[in-house]
């Protein structure tokens, strides 16, 4: 088999997956509005005491955005399932793991980026020094699309299950821990001055490994899940 039609099926399937999230764009800006609703309140319940807000700046935005995007995983591959679209990409010639990555990084595209984007608003709001923004900025981009890949594993494993979305979170959260804490480590390490690469060197490697993977493992758990 070629490498151009595969190619040619992953630009449609990736493009195809935007246009329709540009069309429920409305649905997409709640896990923003989300976002910015939480970050808001932290400074109303805890004062307006900047050494308090720096201290825990970091880490609320971080546990914000993964929250965020935990509203919309659940979406993943639903209205495919839905429209019988999945089927059909499940029984296509073309392999089934590199058109899954393709909807995964779609689902990236229109659901964490968005939170990247207004990442530095909700860090200003707390008071984050500037100078850590680089480190935030550059753990939200590792660890957004890891949980993504591990989400999109899960979300194969329950397509078809109705009322997933609580049964989600708890398989989900096991796999967020190791992630948070990493992304959190390398925040608070820029805050007190200290290398923060070690932290962020991991959660690359953890990407990688998960670009390579998940991919296959959603394809598997996506198969089993239909033949169920």
């Amino acid at each position: 088999m070629s490498g151009a039609p595969l190619s040619r099926a992953c630009a449609a399937v990736l493009r195809r997956d935007l246009v329709l999230a540009w069309r429920r764009r409305g649905d997409l800006a709640m896990p923003v509005l989300y976002a910015l609703i939480v970050a808001t309140l932290f400074p109303f319940a805890l004062g307006p005491e900047d050494a308090l807000l720096q201290r825990i700046a970091g880490g609320v935005v971080l546990v914000t955005v993964l929250l965020a995007m935990l509203l919309a995983l659940d979406g993943m591959f639903r209205s495919d399932l839905e429209d019988g679209s999945l089927e059909q990409l499940v029984l296509s010639p073309q392999p089934l793991a590199p058109l899954l990555g393709m909807k995964i990084l779609a689902h990236w595209l229109a659901t964490a980026l968005p939170l990247i984007v207004v990442a530095p608003l909700l860090a200003g709001m707390l008071h984050l020094p500037a100078a850590v923004l680089p480190a935030l900025l550059l753990a939200l981009l590792l660890a957004t699309p890891l949980l993504s890949l591990l989400g999109a594993v899960l979300v194969a494993l329950t397509a078809g299950t109705r009322r997933s979305g609580m049964l989600l979170a708890l398989m989900l959260l096991p796999l967020c821990v190791p992630v948070v804490i990493f992304a959190a480590g390398a925040v608070a390490a820029a805050q007190q001055g200290l290398p923060w690469s070690a932290p962020v060197a991991w959660l690359g490697a953890g990407l990688a490994l998960a670009l390579v993977l998940a991919p296959l493992a959603c394809a598997v758990a996506l198969r089993i899940a239909l033949d169920a």
